[in-house]
């Protein structure tokens, strides 16, 4: 697990003052700047942040050392950190998404299906993204307690009950 977790994203400048279009990756959207300062991936830059108003898919906010249209369109696409001591605990059943990248999965009888290349959402339950030997592309995952009934990242294991055909050695009962 690594120490930093992504909490946002910058989407580009928001007006011509320094402002930018902050999208926010936590469960509480307004919680992104609490857990500041948050960091470039790299760690080259770090930024105090100053939510201004809610708008369209996120936030209009303020960067701290961000005083133009130039700089802040400049910042497109860098995502930021925020250091993992600064984030609440989880319960049980909850994951930071950055934690399952990597893990390997496994189906109920031990075989290996592949590795989480990344976590979706697409507005109803998250969706893991697998890929691995035998797979000609990825295979979305849904990420349910019937489909992923065990995850144990102290392990760097998750067990997967995929519904039927969704991986290609997955027999098929609708076929003759």
């Amino acid at each position: 697990m690594s120490d930093q977790v992504c909490v946002g994203a910058i989407a580009g400048a928001f007006g011509v003052r320094g402002e930018v279009r902050l999208k926010s990756f936590t469960a509480e959207p307004e919680a992104v700047a609490g857990y500041g300062p948050l960091s470039t991936e790299d760690g080259s830059r770090a930024f105090e942040v100053t939510l201004d108003r809610p708008i369209k898919g996120g936030f209009a906010a303020r960067l701290s050392g961000v005083l133009t249209k130039e700089e802040a369109d400049a910042l497109r696409g860098v995502q930021l950190f925020a250091p993992r001591d600064r984030l609440p605990d989880l319960p049980d059943d909850e994951y930071y998404h950055a934690d399952l990248i990597g893990v390997e999965v496994y189906d109920t009888g031990g075989v290996m299906l592949g590795r989480v290349k990344a976590v979706h959402n697409h507005g109803a339950d998250d969706l893991l993204e697998v890929h691995g030997p035998g797979l000609k592309s990825t295979v979305l995952l849904p990420f349910t307690l019937a489909a992923v009934p065990t995850v144990d990242l102290g392990a760097g294991r998750i067990v997967a009950d995929p519904p039927e055909g969704l991986f290609p050695d997955t027999p098929q009962t609708d076929k003759p």
